[in-house]
């Protein structure tokens, strides 16, 4: 089969559309013909490596998948070989103390697809069946698979982590990527006010068709901090969603309410911020990290999708083929909401 894959870390420019060996189901696993995958900022990260990372090469990224069963490992009963299906990319793999009490993505044994194993930049992917979800009838594939990491990773930030409430406000920082722009749609439905900080004209009008309150234009405001503050009267917003991390985390604490918290969920602007530690007592702040989620946050995330209620916002489809000039256009920040792959 054909991979968007790379045998060493580094730029873009290791990336390689090449034949691989296509997967053979496991026991209790399904293989997947892959019809619609996404790309994640966490693929950049994994193709650029970190100490420890320890991945079979060659790798292939590749979290949100939407495609059809074409095979069924041993065990496997309940699916049909034709069904089309989108894949929760969390992979448990024991139970634990973490699994017992429903923090899946805690555990040591919580593995990603695309991240620590091969994902679906390919033609084929195998994964446990439990991990497959049915695509309703009628469903494009490519919204089908724009939808899975994000709205799990906002959902589990917002509902389960931060545990937003209605009439509290929120502040995105940097509306246009993936899991923002499903955050501010997970914001609006749980009765929050929304505030979006994003780089441009076009954005900020997503941004607003989305959901978003109030949306302000970094570029032309570097000083959104103290905008927010204002407009807050002199308050600030509950919540903060970082995954911008170096660049932005300073503001994002002075943005915030005493008492107030800050949901990190990235960091696309690089791993070490400087932190005034006085902030963090001075006004009381939480500062929060969160990943991912449970099977079950999964699901209900998925239903809201299937009944119209979120909907997976997709810049464009391109070849898998054309995955460098993709990765390119992901890393530039030149989109809004998800960049899909179709092999």
């Amino acid at each position: 089969m054909k991979a968007l894959c790379f045998y060493a870390h580094g730029s873009v420019d290791v990336l390689q559309y090449t034949d691989v060996p296509t997967p053979e189901p496991a026991p209790g696993e399904v293989l997947v013909r892959v019809r619609a995958a996404a790309l994640n900022h966490l693929d950049v990260f994994v193709r650029c490596g970190w100490p420890g990372l320890g991945l079979k090469m060659p790798h292939w990224g590749g979290s949100d998948v939407a495609g059809d069963v074409v095979h069924l490992g041993a065990g496997v009963d309940g699916w049909e070989v034709g069904d089309a299906v989108v894949i929760d990319p969390g992979i448990v793999t024991q139970e634990d103390e973490f699994t017992r009490r429903g923090s899946h993505s805690v555990s040591p044994g919580y593995l990603v697809l695309g991240e620590d194993i091969r994902g679906g930049h390919a033609e084929f992917v195998a994964v446990p069946a439990r991990n497959l979800m049915a695509i309703p009838e009628g469903w494009d594939l490519a919204q089908a698979a724009a939808a899975p990491l994000v709205s799990l990773t906002a959902w589990r930030m917002l509902i389960h982590r931060a545990q937003l409430r209605a009439g509290e406000s929120v502040l995105i920082i940097g509306a246009g990527g993936g899991v923002n722009s499903m955050a501010i749609q997970v914001a609006k439905l749980a009765g929050a006010q929304v505030y979006a900080v994003t780089s441009s004209e076009e954005k900020m009008e997503q941004a607003r068709d989305l959901g978003a309150d109030v949306v302000i234009n970094y570029l032309e405001d570097p000083e959104w901090s103290q905008t927010i503050y204002r407009m807050t009267g002199r308050r600030g917003v509950d919540v903060v969603v970082d995954n911008v991390g170096q660049a932005t985390l300073a503001k994002s604490m002075r943005a915030v309410v005493r008492g107030g918290r800050i949901v990190i969920v990235g960091n696309t602007s690089g791993p070490r911020a400087e932190i005034d530690i006085r902030y963090i007592f001075g006004k009381q702040i939480s500062l929060i990290g969160s990943t991912m989620g449970n099977h079950q946050d999964f699901t209900d995330v998925m239903e809201l999708i299937w009944a119209g209620k979120l909907e997976p916002v997709v810049d464009r489809v391109m070849s898998l083929s054309e995955g460098r000039k993709a990765f390119e256009l992901l890393e530039s920040g030149q989109k809004f909401g998800r960049i899909v792959l179709a092999p």
